[in-house]
């Protein structure tokens, strides 16, 4: 390839590279169930939980991630999660990379392909440092090491690092094995938007941070959604509306859903907060977070009450809608 990476712009003057782009849709961000006093990984509601994304249509699992509580996770625990996901679904798998630095991230890395294998669609890898050169090279060691293709990740309120979008465009272009990217640093849309504007045909870019912003960002560019919600079922609908109708489509799907979405993503909290709407769902059999994670207020119960009660008249009413529609023909 020809070109350089200037230093002081961090601009990318290669030609495009031929690559793989990780598929459109909603990859589901899974929580890590826990039971009992000990907090042990409750192996039983986490297969209950990966098969219930394949069920309503997932388009792939993200598991291992920063709501997945992966860096509470010993290495064995994190290994028994990722052979759950392997085994109670055919879905492909992202596989989230806790450290920061190369050497640990290379030996993640290598545990996970040793379970997952050909399951493995990507690895997601976080932005270590503001300087596009330093991520480029963190990223190529990763790739030289275990040739696994990446999925970067911005995600500032859980790596502490800022990088411009600017600075990811350019490393984006340099690292060819880069399949997509997770964009979580708000203003997520405007990121988004010139993220797929500058990749446009590259790769695939995915909002987060519980679908709070997903209109906003499938109108920016954004392939889908990686992220979590207890609701998992209204944020396929919503991509699945978008890429069929557009958006006035997506937005009556998702709208129901708001308020709890909204809930659900509250500072300090959401990880806690998540868990116990997904153990009133019934999906999850115990709502325990490990430290550092704030417990769930118990003040906010009747505000997740009503608020999980007309997700759920709203998931009725859609099946009901759906079953008629077919009945009709």
């Amino acid at each position: 390839m020809t070109g350089s990476l200037n230093d002081a712009t961090g601009t990318d003057t290669r030609e495009p590279q031929e690559r793989d782009s990780l598929a459109p849709g909603v990859w589901g961000v899974v929580a890590t169930p826990f039971q009992g006093s000990t907090l042990d990984v409750d192996l039983d509601s986490l297969s209950e939980l990966v098969e219930h994304y394949e069920a309503i249509g997932a388009t792939g699992l993200t598991v291992l991630g920063v709501f997945g509580e992966a860096a509470a996770l010993t290495a064995e625990e994190r290994r028994q999660v990722l052979e759950i996901a392997v085994e109670c679904t055919d879905l492909p798998l992202v596989v989230g990379i806790t450290a920061l630095a190369t050497r640990p991230a290379i030996d993640e890395i290598t545990a996970a392909q040793a379970v997952a294998g050909e399951r493995l669609a990507a690895v997601m890898v976080q932005a270590n440092s503001a300087r596009p050169e330093a991520v480029i090279a963190h990223l190529d060691a990763i790739h030289r090491a275990t040739g696994a293709k990446v999925v970067l990740q911005d995600y500032p309120l859980a790596s502490g690092v800022s990088i411009s979008t600017q600075a990811l465009i350019s490393v984006v272009k340099w690292c060819s094995f880069v399949v997509a990217v997770k964009a979580e640093a708000p203003p997520t849309s405007v990121a988004i938007a010139e993220l797929t504007a500058a990749l446009v045909g590259r790769v695939s870019v995915f909002g987060g941070l519980g679908g709070q912003g997903l209109l906003d960002e499938l109108m920016a560019g954004a392939a889908g959604a990686m992220t979590g919600f207890s609701y998992p079922e209204a944020l396929i609908a919503c991509v699945r509306a978008w890429q069929r109708d557009g958006y006035e489509a997506a937005r009556d799907q998702l709208l129901p859903y708001l308020p709890l979405i909204n809930f659900e993503q509250q500072a300090k909290i959401a990880l806690a907060v998540r868990k116990e709407c997904l153990r009133k769902r019934g999906l999850i059999k115990d709502s325990g977070v490990r430290a550092p994670a704030a417990e769930f207020p118990e003040k906010l119960r009747y505000s997740m009450l009503t608020h999980l009660r007309e997700a759920a008249a709203a998931l009725e009413s859609a099946a009901t809608h759906e079953h008629t529609s077919v009945g009709s023909y």
